[in-house]
Order: C-alpha cells, then sequence, then structure tokens
C-alpha cells in the first residue's frame, strides 16, 4: 500500500493519474493552479481550526482533485504531499516559476519602489514567474514587485545544505511549517536541501530513505542528516548540529550527545538512522 500522504486520493475518488495504480471507485482528471499569497497552510481537514501538516510557499504549483467549501483538496507538485488548501490562496491559474527566492524572507511591493506598499513576508525556495523588469526591481506575474538580488534563476542553486540551515537559525518551530517565519524539523531539512538543489520527501520518516546509510557515529560529517522517532537534525560538523525542535520551540544549534541524552530521557529513544546525502 502506498502513503496515504502522498497518495491523491478521497472518498474512493482519485486522480486519473492513478488508474491502475491504486484502486478506486472513479478516477478524475485534476486542474493545477498556483499559490498566491506568501504562504498556504496544508491541512488534513477542510477546516480552519484543522491541523497543519504542511505548508506550500508562494508560487508553488498544487494539484486540485475537487473543491468545496471554500477549500481545495489536492497535493503539492513539488513534495506530493497531499491535503487541503483555502482556494482564496490560489491563482486561477497556474505559473511558470524560472526564478526562486534565494534571501531567506524577502517582501513585495505595488510598484518598483521600496517607498511603495510592501506586503509578505516570502520565504527562500518560494517561487517566481517573471513579467518585468525596471532597475532593481522584478515584477511577478500577478504578484508584486520584487528585489532582483532577492531572486535566483531556479536551477541556480547553494551547495551547502548546513549553511542553509544555518540562516534559518532562530526561527521559530512551527508544527507543519516550512516557511522561514516559522518550521518543523522536517519543513527545515526539506527547505535546505531544497535550496541546494535536492529533492526532499516532507516527513522525517520519509527523509530517513534520502541518501545512502552512515554506519558509525564517529564517521558523521557537515550536512549528514541523524534521525530519532519523529524527528530529523542536520549536522553542522562532526559533533555539533542545528535542528528545529520543541525543546528550544526554535530552530537551534547543540551538540549530538547533549541532544541525544535530552531525546532518550524524553522518551525519544535512540538515533534510528544516519544518512548522507
Amino acid at each position: 500500500m502506498s502513503d496515504a500522504r502522498t497518495r491523491l486520493i478521497r472518498n474512493g475518488v482519485a486522480c486519473v493519474s492513478l488508474e491502475g495504480l491504486e484502486p478506486a471507485d472513479a478516477y478524475r482528471a485534476a486542474s493545477v493552479r498556483s499559490v498566491d499569497a506568501p504562504v498556504a497552510p496544508l491541512r488534513n481537514a477542510p477546516e480552519a481550526a484543522a491541523e497543519q501538516v504542511s505548508q506550500l510557499l508562494y508560487g508553488e504549483a498544487f494539484r486540485i482533485l475537487e473543491t468545496a467549501g471554500g477549500c481545495a483538496y489536492g497535493q503539492s507538485l513539488r513534495d506530493g504531499y497531499v491535503g487541503y488548501l483555502d482556494l482564496e490562496r490560489l491563482a486561477p491559474v497556474a505559473r511558470r516559476a524560472g526564478l526562486r527566492v534565494c534571501a531567506i524572507r524577502t517582501y513585495a511591493f505595488t510598484a518598483p519602489s521600496i517607498k511603495s506598499l510592501a506586503y509578505g513576508l516570502y520565504s527562500l525556495n518560494s517561487l517566481i514567474e517573471a513579467e518585468d523588469r525596471q532597475g532593481r526591481f522584478v515584477k511577478a506575474r500577478g504578484g508584486g514587485w520584487f528585489i532582483a538580488d532577492h531572486l535566483a534563476p531556479v536551477g541556480q542553486v547553494s551547495d551547502d545544505p548546513a549553511a542553509v540551515a544555518q540562516r534559518f537559525l532562530g526561527a521559530p518551530y512551527l508544527w507543519g511549517g516550512v516557511e522561514s517565519l516559522g518550521l518543523d524539523c522536517s519543513g527545515l531539512v526539506q527547505q535546505s536541501l531544497r535550496a541546494c538543489g535536492l529533492a526532499c520527501p516532507r516527513d522525517s520518516d520519509q527523509q530517513q530513505h534520502v541518501g545512502q546509510r552512515v554506519a558509525a557515529r564517529s564517521a558523521l560529517r557537515r550536512s549528514d542528516l541523524v534521525f530519532w522517532r519523529g524527528h530529523v537534525a542536520l549536522m553542522l560538523d562532526g559533533e555539533r548540529m542545528i535542528h528545529a525542535n520543541a525543546h528550544h520551540m526554535a530552530v537551534a544549534i547543540e551538540s549530538l550527545d547533549q541532544a541525544c541524552l535530552r531525546i532518550a530521557a524524553n522518551g525519544g529513544g535512540e538515533i534510528t538512522a544516519m544518512r548522507r546525502l
């Protein structure tokens, strides 16, 4: 049985792309739209108070299977995660992003001037389809004007996931978050790898299968991933790690030894896996 978190099927109706792969009562073609807000919560039910299981950033594509009550049920095309998004946070059509936000966060402006009304904030890895440029500003299709130095071609990426993770240092912990204003452990890892052009699933148990196994703690090095039950951290070197965690309620740096002792004492068990990208 495939992972329900990445299977676009509800009440016996599945996306037509699953025909022949997943049993369903009916198959339906899905439409694709783009997120039209700085961030869009992805929830596990079509209710504002429902649990946030993830987020989609500005410009990310969302495949819609059905809509009801102001919500769309569908799937993120970037990591395959399924859930409910508010329709008001989706553009009428999909956009073709050629740029991504490379700053940790940035504003958009209503005009190509820093004195115009600013809104956002837009986080690292948000996606932009450019339709105009004036001086130091780039106009997003259907959106505002961004500082060009805060954008980069989607294929222009970083080469050090640990350095990217450190840019989030101090950001508050947020369950299901992937934005620079709040994120969880697997969200930090996903966004750090994504900024380096590396595909990464959403949750820590899914991430536990990326890369290659590291056989011993003594062999750990920069940008290796360390996993516990329901948690993941990214190594800064052989001894220190960075992670978004509910103990500090923030992205924090600490020694692996200290983290292991605290996690075990709190019932989180021992390290379950160590992986190298």
